[in-house]
């Protein structure tokens, strides 16, 4: 019953049904079934999880030429992204699709695979990586599952497929990816054949780049229950974090409503530090001083500055007394204490300016930049109660 719930699920799904997925099964013969969706559209519509803008991969008999060719034809502009691997990106309307030719790996490295295009679709199948994520559907919702993933996909099983090792082998990155989806598709639940593997291959993850590495971590940290996953991440070598910071990150998710991944990139930089965390995976300039300036935040709430938390740092307050309690190890009541002191806070602009000190005598220059923060230090601590004439007064020409 849960199956059959499931397939007429997707058979009715409104990205299937939108006029630009059906112009593309249309151009590439999906009505006879030489063109299906495939991979996370299907899966996450089988188990209905909704999409706000659904990415949709294609799966095709057809060589990337002659995808380039039709498109072209027809007016669609495509673009060669990914021609050495047979993928090419078509867009149509506000529809982007990559579409692949059915592949089999002839040899790997582990990062890099040689292959060859083909026609047959369990071959396809079997050289991807978890049988919930070789899943297909066609043109009018017909699953296609020749690995009888569904089971695996409704029961929350993340599984190799075939030989764990092997796989591993063919791209080392679906260690990290075994981790992602047993955290958001497993509730954390690890399969013990897997778990194996990715511990026996935790030595050989050097030679991944530091971005593919980055980019599934990113996607994991931002996931709402990770901090059990880390743990096992730690345990089997793939992640070198120390004790306290696996600890943090569960206490974390304990405090949080909402856990997300810039609160998490905070304890990350309180433990490792900004350069080490940047340089580990290749994160953006705007990653590190988002979850720098909720890291500031939480250490002055932790020292009860309040009201100078509340005015240098607004946006990243709602993070920071998660992360304040976490450091602090505060308890529940301790945390809506702070909470309800936060609230109660408005925080008006600082009455005085460079100019105004200008006017008092002073020379653009270090000094008054320091008379100027030494000024606005003095406010904050009055509770913003000083005006600029009282500030003005209190100024060292």
């Amino acid at each position: 019953m849960i199956l059959e719930a499931a397939e007429k699920r997707l058979r009715q799904a409104e990205w299937l049904h939108r006029p630009e997925t059906q112009q593309l099964f249309a151009l590439l013969d999906g009505a006879k079934n030489r063109t299906r969706a495939v991979g996370g559209i299907v899966r996450d519509t089988l188990l209905d999880r909704w999409r706000e803008r659904p990415e949709i991969d294609f799966a095709t008999e057809l060589k990337p030429e002659q995808v380039m060719r039709r498109a072209g034809e027809k007016g669609i502009p495509v673009y060669p992204t990914g021609i050495e691997h047979g993928t090419v990106t078509l867009k149509v309307g506000e529809l982007t699709a990559e579409v692949t030719t059915l592949r089999e790996d002839v040899e790997t490295d582990g990062r890099h695979a040689v292959v060859k295009f083909g026609t047959n679709w369990t071959h396809d199948a079997r050289r991807r990586d978890f049988t919930l994520n070789a899943l297909y559907a066609g043109a009018d919702g017909t699953l296609f599952d020749p690995l009888n993933g569904a089971e695996d996909c409704l029961a929350g099983v993340v599984r190799f497929i075939g030989d764990p090792d092997q796989r591993i082998a063919e791209d080392r990155l679906r260690v990290y990816r075994f981790f992602r989806f047993s955290a958001s598709h497993a509730e954390e639940r690890l399969d013990p054949a897997g778990l194996v593997a990715v511990t026996r291959a935790a030595g050989t993850l050097g030679e991944l780049s530091a971005e593919r590495v980055g980019s599934e971590m990113r996607r994991m940290l931002a996931l709402p229950k990770v901090a059990r996953t880390i743990a096992a991440m730690t345990g089997a070598g793939i992640l070198a974090f120390p004790r306290g910071l696996v600890g943090w990150l569960g206490a974390y998710e304990r405090h949080a409503h909402k856990p997300n991944r810039v609160a998490r990139f905070s304890l990350l930089i309180e433990s490792l530090g900004s350069a080490g965390l940047k340089e580990r995976w290749r994160l953006s300039n705007d990653d590190i001083v988002t979850a720098e300036h909720t890291l500031s935040a939480a250490r002055l709430l932790i020292e009860f500055q309040i009201n100078e938390a509340a005015y240098r740092y607004p946006a990243a307050l709602a993070d920071a007394i998660d992360i304040a309690a976490t450091l602090a190890n505060w308890t529940e009541a301790g945390k809506s204490a702070v909470l309800q002191r936060l609230e109660a806070i408005e925080v008006p602009t600082f009455p005085v300016t460079g100019n105004d000190l200008i006017q008092k005598g002073f020379k653009p220059g270090p000094r008054l930049g320091a008379e100027l923060d030494r000024l606005e230090k003095k406010w904050i601590a009055s509770n913003f109660q000083l005006d600029r004439g009282q500030l003005l007064a209190e100024a060292r020409v």
